[in-house]
């Protein structure tokens, strides 16, 4: 099957941030939240969180909006959070270890049961309680660990080799955070995360912001 764009990718991007504006409702106790309230809290326009929010199947109620804790199960079901998904880390350096220690993962299902460095320093320890076992035995060892989703944070020169191992490993779902775009069968995917793209936006905001006021 071809690769395809998701057309709804957009949408999915923005179903956390109302998962987080929704649980705040959650704690403070309300029942009900309308699309127009989270829609104000992310400076968005209430028809667009309303087409978003119904892409997980919930549907609100006139005048009242969503049920509250119904609307966090919907959404965290939609995004597959309610699962534990098992996943390794290849590449324990700066990037790598911060992603290890991101707590939000393990709220979100996602559990890191191994990371891979070449480093002699770190093989054998444990980076926030992931163990860290040789790049040399990524293939066995993921085997026998059964992870579904590798996280790449290996040097870009590094990633195209480094995805080859982990699809004969058996790895479908692999997460990049190198420069490079990798090469792979259509069956398995590819999620880029390209952090400069992110700190371009926001430096250009920076100049046109300094530009009014200078």
């Amino acid at each position: 099957m071809p690769k395809t764009k998701i057309s709804y990718a957009p949408s999915v991007r923005r179903l956390p941030s109302y998962l987080h504006i929704i649980r705040q409702a959650q704690r403070a106790g309300d029942y009900y939240i309308s699309g127009t309230v989270i829609a104000q809290e992310l400076n968005l326009e209430p028809i667009q969180v309303r087409k978003d929010l119904a892409i997980t199947g919930i549907i609100g109620k006139p005048k009242k909006g969503y049920p509250v804790e119904a609307l966090v199960a919907a959404i965290e079901h939609y995004l597959g959070w309610d699962e534990i998904h098992e996943a390794v880390l290849l590449g324990a350096g700066n990037l790598g270890s911060a992603l290890l220690g991101y707590q939000e993962f393990q709220l979100h299902g996602l559990h890191f049961v191994a990371a891979f460095d070449t480093d002699p320093g770190k093989i054998g320890g444990h980076i926030h309680g992931v163990p860290i076992l040789s790049m040399d035995t990524v293939e066995q060892a993921i085997k026998s660990l059964k992870a579904e989703i590798a996280v790449l944070t290996v040097p870009s020169p590094q990633a195209q080799a480094t995805a080859e191992t982990l699809v004969r490993a058996g790895i479908a779902s692999i997460w990049n955070f190198t420069n490079t775009k990798l090469k792979v069968a259509d069956d398995i995917i590819v999620q880029r995360e390209d952090l400069s793209s992110g700190y371009a936006l926001l430096s250009v905001m920076m100049q046109k912001v300094k530009g009014r006021l200078e």
